[in-house]
């Protein structure tokens, strides 16, 4: 009852609720990497949902698009834009995401949506991950975020799927805002963002 009806129920009016509150801020931001970003201050990229059904995952645009002479885009931490850094320290370039948990795309806690190039990756027990809706926080996020390895990520991700409850979920929020305010795990070690994940090696 809880991930059928309840759930749902309640990330819509947390995300409705959310947006309401914090649209001081969302304003802010978007003017601030308009400015930064040459008029683009959102960062919409495709990525598998619950089933593995693909969306538009919504997000401030943290980096710009700088290339070298050869026309390839610069590193990561080239591209990471002053408010950029600002924005991704305070996880504030997650905050468009609540559309899409409005939108039903997403639940404000589960496994994070990554790249559908890696679907093809995982091994039948990774896959569970997909059970369920992917999450703007989850239980990977609270555990080390960027900064774990890719086994250790979704060794978490599948043992929210198989344990989730509405008390985890507020453990899970509840750590998720500790989190941010001491910028835990925001990045693996010498990146700007996480590795990419190369399959079960």
């Amino acid at each position: 009852m809880y991930t059928n009806i309840i759930k749902p129920l309640t990330d819509f009016l947390a995300a409705f609720i959310g947006l309401l509150l914090l649209s001081p801020i969302f304003i802010l931001v978007t003017i601030g990497l308009f400015f930064a970003n040459n008029g683009q201050p959102f960062f919409f990229q495709v990525r598998p949902g619950k089933h593995e059904q693909l969306f538009k995952i919504i997000k401030f645009k943290t980096m710009n698009d700088r290339r070298d002479k050869e026309g390839k885009l610069l590193p990561d931490a080239q591209r990471l834009t002053s408010i950029g850094k600002f924005v991704r320290k305070t996880s504030l370039d997650e905050l468009p995401q609540l559309i899409n948990v409005l939108k039903g795309e997403m639940s404000i806690v589960g496994p994070r949506p990554l790249l559908p190039e890696y679907l093809s990756l995982y091994n039948e027990e990774q896959k569970k991950r997909h059970a369920v809706k992917p999450g703007i926080t989850g239980w990977a996020q609270v555990n080390g975020r960027n900064a774990i390895s890719w086994k250790d990520k979704f060794q978490f991700d599948v043992w929210y799927v198989e344990n989730q409850s509405f008390g985890l979920d507020l453990k899970i929020l509840f750590l998720t805002v500790k989190k941010v305010f001491r910028s835990e795990g925001i990045n693996t070690a010498g990146q700007a963002t996480t590795e990419p994940f190369k399959g079960n090696l």
